[in-house]
């Protein structure tokens, strides 16, 4: 569709939206989550009717779905970098609007990409229940629902395979959830100085995310041991499109200036790398019960991690080839053992390179804070986006530790 025609359609619905969205900022403050899952509900809300209007099975096989996907779950992180960064910029109620709106647009964009990733990784479950494509395969395999007679010359019945088909739908319903999150900001009321700082950020961070799935992907494909590749697919993948650029996103809204800017993100951007990191370490030593992911699932896809990466450098520069033959031997195997993960967490072990990641966590946090310095910023709202860089880079969490980290799962 023409973009000015999504905009009429979008414009159109917000009249006739019975969800009033907080026009303070000190309200949203309270609790921002909820704030931004209140907007999202009432833009979903808008999305799906539209698509009624073109198709009924369409809009309840698919847009319902992708809809009650993007609510049900996840710590709404980007959004929260998005509005501390903007509060603490300077951004008062005027901002509320079009903050809202993009953290929206984020929260949309993280669907595009955990639908995409499932499909990518064969992954049957996302935040404890059945992944996008699951719930496809699983209507499909029971039957669909029946659908009502369509006149058209071109009507015709579709058999369910569930693999390539569910697959197919997921694919789009990724596509559907990123035009979404597209239309959201192509829409969004921003005085012209701003709005081309948000396009360009926001053009950057689409692609940045896209490369770094990919090297994620060409890392497993090709066994990638190398240090320097690790580091880039996760400053790429994570850092920069979860925290990094949120928080640009945010500060932009509220037209800091450059230098402001500039230390914010280098500070997100360290923070993030800091928190992939520590993920990488609890995919391996951490207690699935506190984790919520399995362990050692990295080890079996062969994900290039960067503390597999340091593991074989150190190995064969020390000529520990029984070290190096029991990294390798865990790629591609099946759920690894009890016996087999504790091998190959000794064998890790016996490298030095799970304590030299613990001395990098610690260094990007010291520097995280550097930067978050020099942006020469304070009040409340400052200290909640310190706060929130220092919880997502979580320096002092032991990787067996007894509590939860409730951001694992919206930073992935």
């Amino acid at each position: 569709m023409h973009a000015k025609s999504v905009a009429r359609h979008l414009i159109a619905s917000s009249r006739t939206s019975h969800t009033p969205r907080p026009t303070a900022a000190a309200t949203v403050d309270a609790n921002v989550a909820a704030a931004v899952t209140s907007e999202l509900g009432r833009l979903c809300a808008e999305f799906v009717a539209y698509s009624r209007s073109l198709d009924p099975t369409f809009a309840t096989e698919v847009a319902e779905r992708l809809a009650t996907f993007t609510l049900n779950g996840g710590s709404r992180i980007r959004p929260r970098f998005l509005w501390w960064a903007m509060r603490a910029c300077g951004g008062t109620d005027t901002h509320v609007a079009g903050a809202l709106r993009i953290a929206a647009a984020l929260e949309l964009i993280q669907s595009c990409a955990l639908v995409h990733d499932d499909v990518m990784d064969q992954s049957a479950l996302r935040r404890g229940r059945p992944s996008f494509h699951a719930q496809i395969a699983q209507q499909f395999q029971s039957g669909a629902p029946p659908r009502e007679p369509d006149p058209s010359p071109f009507a015709h019945s579709v058999a369910a395979p569930a693999g390539p088909f569910a697959h197919s739908v997921a694919v789009l319903a990724g596509d559907l959830a990123l035009s979404w999150a597209d239309d959201l900001v192509a829409t969004v009321d921003l005085l012209p100085p701003v709005r081309a700082d948000v396009l360009r950020i926001w053009r950057a961070m689409r692609t940045e995310m896209i490369a770094g799935q990919y090297l994620d992907l060409h890392g497993q494909a090709t066994s990638s041991r190398s240090a320097v590749q690790a580091i880039r697919t996760v400053c790429l993948k994570t850092a920069r499109y979860t925290v990094e650029q949120p928080v640009a996103l945010g500060a932009a809204l509220a037209g800091a200036d450059e230098s402001t800017t500039r230390a914010l993100a280098a500070a997100g951007r360290c923070a993030g790398i800091a928190f992939q990191l520590r993920d990488d370490l609890l995919g391996v030593f951490g207690d699935p019960e506190v984790t919520g992911k399995p362990c050692g699932d990295d080890l079996r896809s062969g994900k290039a991690t960067y503390l597999l990466a340091l593991a074989h450098a150190r190995a064969r520069a020390t000529g520990a080839t029984d070290v190096v033959e029991v990294l390798h031997g865990c790629r591609g195997s099946g759920p690894l053992s009890g016996t087999e993960l504790a091998r190959v967490r000794e064998a890790l072990r016996s490298t030095g390179a799970p304590a030299q990641v613990e001395r990098r966590i610690e260094r990007l946090v010291r520097a995280s804070d550097r930067h978050l310095t020099a942006a020469h910023l304070e009040g409340p709202a400052f200290r909640h986006l310190a706060e929130l860089l220092r919880q997502v880079a979580s320096p002092h969490q032991d990787t067996t530790a007894t509590q939860p980290n409730d951001l694992h799962e919206g930073m992935r």
